[in-house]
């Protein structure tokens, strides 16, 4: 649970369109909502923060304590992660920077906020800087208005389908730049081993939740209507357990993206793509004529 102090700060932030007083008065502040690495609860926390062009950044300070603090340890197990900023509140992915980029980064946040400078004075550990990316995953071949359950699974079918493009480009501008350095030291181009484990850690937990979603949920409805499909459903249920055993063998690869084989990533990540995209387009093919007839979100009761 936030501490008496910080809720209060959270409150009085939402209540004003993210303007406080007291020790914040004037800063740049933003409310960061993680999940919790172990408990699985939501966790809020009101946060300093930077800009550097068109980044947005946290630092991990914890006032120079020696251990990271909890919401760090929460955004590397869920990088799936909700900022407010002033009235504005958008999804975003939580990506600490690496090497070169997180010093050159960090030293653009002391120049703007001399105080970290003075927490990473009084820590051997390094200090985290984590870029905070909105969710800009394209939409333009999904539904523009949600209006029924068959526009709700393209909505997420057309998210799924974008943030697997976007881990697919990340990983082979990584592995070119591997292969074209040249000498000792980091490759020119600016590491992307954490942003691929955090966008593929996201995209694998946010499968996870739409397929479950499904066997639990979506699947029995439907099914209790249409036995005739039963062959249909056990299929896509089969599936579900196979784009499930490759995000685990993916997910063995990403313990050590920067010393990972690049032929065998490539390998795993192709055939997970191509069995997703199968799977999706025969779950549209099949479901869609059937979702159509139900409003989404489903109407409350009568008053």
């Amino acid at each position: 649970m936030p501490t008496s102090f910080n809720q209060s700060v959270i409150d009085e932030f939402r209540a004003n369109s993210g303007k406080v007083g007291g020790y914040f008065e004037g800063g740049d502040l933003l409310l960061l909502t993680t999940t919790g690495a172990h408990s699985g609860v939501q966790r809020t926390v009101p946060l300093g923060y930077v800009r550097h062009g068109d980044l947005l950044m946290v630092v991990g300070s914890n006032l120079g304590s020696d251990r990271h603090p909890d919401w760090f340890h929460n955004l590397m197990a869920h990088p799936q992660v909700r900022v407010e900023l002033g009235a504005e509140e958008f999804e975003a992915l939580a990506v600490p920077a690496e090497g070169a980029r997180r010093d050159r980064l960090f030293a653009h946040v002391v120049s703007k906020e001399p105080g970290y400078g003075e927490y990473q004075r009084s820590t051997a550990r390094v200090l985290p800087v984590v870029v905070l990316e909105p969710d800009t995953t394209s939409a333009d071949e999904g539904p523009s208005e949600v209006a029924n359950l068959a526009d709700k699974l393209m909505e997420v079918h057309v998210w799924l389908r974008g943030q697997l493009g976007r881990v697919r480009e990340e990983v082979e501008t990584h592995f070119a730049a591997r292969a074209a350095h040249r000498g000792p030291g980091e490759p020119p181009a600016p590491g992307l081993g954490l942003q691929i484990r955090q966008r593929c850690l996201a995209f694998c937990q946010s499968l996870e939740f739409h397929h479950t979603s499904e066997d639990a949920h979506l699947f029995p409805g439907i099914e209790a209507h249409h036995p005739h499909l039963a062959d249909v459903f056990e299929r896509l249920r089969a599936e579900h357990r196979t784009v499930a055993r490759l995000q685990r063998e993916l997910s063995g690869h990403l313990t050590d993206i920067a010393g990972a084989d690049p032929e065998a990533f490539r390998g795993e990540l192709e055939r997970m793509s191509t069995e997703l995209t199968a799977h999706l387009a025969f779950e549209e093919e099949t479901l869609l004529p059937l979702l159509k007839e139900i409003p989404f979100p489903p109407a409350g009761p009568a008053t």
